[in-house]
């Protein structure tokens, strides 16, 4: 969406969505969008449209090597009102087999057993759209990187096998450097879906696997020298749950970058138990876990903020099977 911001300039809206268009099993999701019967699906589409971004990164969509259903996705926005011409997929870490038995339980090649929870190959991966052109050539995958081989990785002792090590990637689903031609100048959209920090044990490898990949995009974003915008699920609350907070805390506070910490509407419920501010969640787990702020989007230093926000919608606009996440939305502009 075009705006103008007070000072005339052009805005562009960045949204990032957790709109879990997955399925269990391949194809079913390119299914779902050829019927496109399914009223929690057509929300979900609706809502993007809704909101009119220029540029979105889509979490929890389901990759196939021909780009049947990304095509189809736009093919339905286009229909709705909103057309987003150009896309960005690779294959994510999700569901790839690492042939080893990573969580110990007897069993080989289970879906907790691959570079990233899926229990096929592309499941659960991300997705972007734009308004404006991708520089697809110049586009960077980071999703190959050894865990073993970050700078001062922060393994779980005595847990891997050098084995295991030689394979096992810090990502589990995607992190990549796309550049996106706006109007007002070339913008990289860093897009992240980090690890879950949880279903591990003592060993904590999971959290550990989320804390380090939260210090790899802040050691990347430190040497980034043109206008970016981190965006993507993180996986983790600076102030809750279960995720290692202080790589977190320290990313959000880069001075590479800027937390506008976008916010919802006031909403009734309130968790008693809640630390953070619960009007920049942007996922509800239900009763056990609560709330939490997981979806980021987080701008260079250098771009103008003109307005942001979560979108929690109300009762009447939320299906009862329609994604855990809510959007999240910044207006930037390009100086």
């Amino acid at each position: 969406m075009l705006a103008a911001s007070a000072a005339g300039a052009e805005s562009y809206r960045f949204l990032t969505y957790n709109a879990e268009l997955t399925r269990k099993g391949p194809g079913l999701l390119v299914r779902d969008l050829m019927r496109f019967e399914d009223a929690a699906l057509i929300e979900t589409l609706q809502r993007i449209v809704e909101l009119k971004p220029d540029v979105a990164a889509l979490q929890s969509f389901d990759f196939d090597h021909n780009h049947v259903a990304l095509q189809l996705v736009q093919d339905r926005l286009a229909e709705l009102g909103h057309a987003m011409p150009y896309r960005f997929a690779l294959m994510p870490n999700a569901g790839q087999s690492t042939g080893f038995d990573l969580n110990r339980d007897g069993r080989l090649d289970t879906a907790s057993d691959r570079q990233g929870y899926g229990q096929f190959l592309g499941q659960g991966g991300v997705a972007i759209l734009s308004r404006h052109p991708i520089e697809t050539q110049a586009a960077k995958d980071l999703s190959s990187l050894l865990w073993k081989d970050l700078p001062d990785a922060h393994l779980p002792k005595d847990y891997f096998t050098a084995q295991e090590l030689d394979v096992l990637r810090l990502h589990g689903v995607a992190a990549w450097d796309v550049p996106v031609h706006l109007p007002g100048g070339t913008v990289h959209v860093l897009a992240v879906q980090a690890s879950s920090p949880v279903f591990d044990g003592p060993e904590n490898r999971n959290g550990l696997r989320n804390a380090d990949q939260l210090r790899f995009w802040d050691d990347y974003v430190s040497e980034m020298e043109q206008p970016f915008v981190l965006m993507g699920g993180l996986n983790n609350d600076p102030f809750d749950g279960e995720g290692l907070s202080p790589p977190l805390r320290s990313l959000l506070g880069n001075a590479a970058l800027q937390d506008t910490r976008p916010r919802s509407a006031p909403r009734d419920e309130q968790d008693p138990l809640h630390l953070g501010p619960t009007l920049e969640d942007t996922v509800d787990w239900g009763r056990e876990i609560g709330s939490l702020r997981v979806d980021y989007i987080l701008p260079s230093a250098g771009l103008g903020v003109v307005a942001s926000g979560v979108d929690w919608g109300d009762d009447a606009q939320n299906h009862e099977d329609a994604p855990a996440h809510r959007p999240v939305w910044v207006d930037l502009t390009v100086p």
